[in-house]
């Protein structure tokens, strides 16, 4: 019964690392595609590769800036958590 509460905790942790780390791409990509849609329903053009290069730069830009916070983040996830259920503790 105790190791299923571990496995548990330990899945509802890895799943909360997760949505931490993916919220800032989530939310620009959001941002950036309604900001297209609205310029695109002002304007009345209909460009498939309007909606898709500015979402992929956006992304691909707060990607490059919140790599070190992703990083860490994992890190400090398997060495706090992961480790010393793999060694035994």
């Amino acid at each position: 019964m105790q190791d299923e509460a571990v496995l548990f905790d330990t899945l509802r942790q890895g799943l909360w690392v997760s949505v931490i780390i993916s919220l800032p791409i989530l939310s620009v990509a959001l941002i950036a595609g309604l900001l297209v849609g609205l310029f695109q329903a002002l304007t009345s053009i209909q460009e498939l590769t309007l909606t898709f290069v500015p979402k992929l730069a956006a992304i691909v830009a707060v990607f490059w800036v919140s790599m070190g916070f992703m990083t860490q983040t994992l890190v400090a996830f398997f060495q706090d958590e992961l480790l010393p259920l793999i060694a035994g503790g």
